[in-house]
């Protein structure tokens, strides 16, 4: 019997949504309350195992989040075997509880745009959240899914707002106070510190998520001096090229210069010295090689992001630094227009990493490129660089 479970849970886990919604009301009510059920009733690890997986495939449907009772279901059912004494139990749980808080994070979106859409309440909402902070203390792929949610969860939850002060009739919307923005940081911190190659990467675009959240001032955050040094530290030292690709994909998700707070020097400093290894240093592992070209192509829209931003009224160590660097920072965007001019007006990573958590902003090769070198232009002319100004002068026409 317990086989028979295991093996009708596991065919459920393999439907697309277009065959579930397919099926009549009462053979999808059958799919998802046996699921429920075998999660929360079965004594076999295994059969637990497959609902809980049987439970995560469903819940990735967005349209589930419409039924009233479904959700808080799935929910209890997660819960439950989060707690539950089997590792692959607890595995399945926290990948069930990832996928059901991604669909949850794309309903949020729309309900920012749509008032007149539907979430889960409050209460739900922060029972997830704490869920997932539980799980952050748990084994190393229990903690990759729990980073996963909490990604999801801090995409949405909007920050600067505290639960008592908003008048909120529908009760759809979750306010979070700093102290649980605070609690989410550190468990990502801490994570990151501790865990795999899989955490690490997921920790990447759970700061991402964070970061892509309107309602958290970067500028403001006492944390954030600190997620820029994690990120920095992934991206110069990790031997995984994937992990480095997704720290720079979180570095350059901040919109404005007063994002990066104290560390703008620090993070051009840090893209620079990496653009200037990765580019002087050919060889590679097996392992990282196919990932290369997505990892330089990253980084150029990470520091084209960065140096547009750079000015006159930066501090005097990092011009010092820029004015040092100037050659290798001339020849590497004299390098990009001529790419610039081969492959007329073509994304630099969108296309390449383009995934539900990547950042792809849809700017052009020509915009970050002219912005860029007007921006280093304006710093070498403020700083009396004649020579050098006059180079980056004839590079800024070509990019006119």
């Amino acid at each position: 019997m317990p086989l028979l479970w295991t093996a009708s849970l596991t065919c459920f886990a393999g439907m697309t949504s277009d065959v579930f919604f397919s099926l009549p009301v009462n053979k999808r009510d059958y799919v998802t309350s046996s699921s429920v059920h075998a999660a929360l009733s079965d004594a076999v690890a295994t059969v637990r195992s497959a609902a809980c997986r049987a439970i995560g495939i469903v819940s990735c449907f967005s349209q589930i989040l419409s039924s009233p009772s479904l959700p808080g279901e799935f929910i209890k059912a997660i819960d439950f075997n989060t707690q539950n004494s089997s590792t692959p139990v607890r595995i399945t749980a926290s990948w069930a509880l990832a996928n059901l808080c991604s669909s949850i994070r794309f309903r949020a979106l729309e309900l920012q745009t749509d008032p007149t859409a539907d979430l889960l309440d409050k209460s739900t909402i922060s029972l997830l959240v704490e869920i997932a902070l539980r799980l952050t203390k748990d084994g190393e792929k229990v903690k990759s899914n729990a980073v996963r949610a909490l990604g999801y969860l801090s995409r949405f939850i909007r920050f600067n707002h505290h639960c008592d002060a908003v008048d909120d009739s529908r009760n759809s919307v979750f306010y979070g106070d700093p102290v649980c923005l605070q609690t989410m940081v550190q468990a990502l911190m801490s994570s990151v510190t501790t865990g795999n190659v899989k955490v690490q990467w997921n920790v990447c675009h759970a700061l991402s998520n964070l970061f892509m959240n309107d309602t958290v001032r970067l500028s403001e955050m006492q944390w954030a001096s600190s997620v820029y040094s994690i990120l920095l530290l992934l991206l110069r030292d990790s031997n995984n090229y994937k992990i480095r690709m997704h720290a720079a994909v979180a570095l350059a998700v901040p919109v404005t210069r007063l994002d990066y707070g104290s560390s703008f020097p620090d993070v051009v400093r840090g893209l620079t010295h990496v653009l200037e290894s990765l580019s002087s240093n050919s060889s590679s592992s097996p392992s990282n090689f196919k990932h290369r070209d997505n990892l330089e192509k990253q980084l150029t829209f990470t520091a084209l992001h960065l140096l547009g931003f750079v000015s006159p009224k930066n501090d005097q160590s990092l011009k010092d630094f820029l004015i040092k660097k100037a050659s290798f920072l001339e020849d590497w965007l004299k390098g990009l227009c001529s790419a610039f001019n081969s492959a007329e007006d073509q994304p630099l990573a969108s296309e390449t990493i383009n995934d539900e958590d990547g950042f792809s902003p849809n700017v052009s090769q020509k915009v970050m490129l002219s912005s860029a070198v007007v921006s280093l232009l304006n710093v070498y002319t403020s700083g009396n660089q004649q020579v050098i100004a006059q180079r980056f002068e004839q590079l800024a026409r070509s990019t006119a």
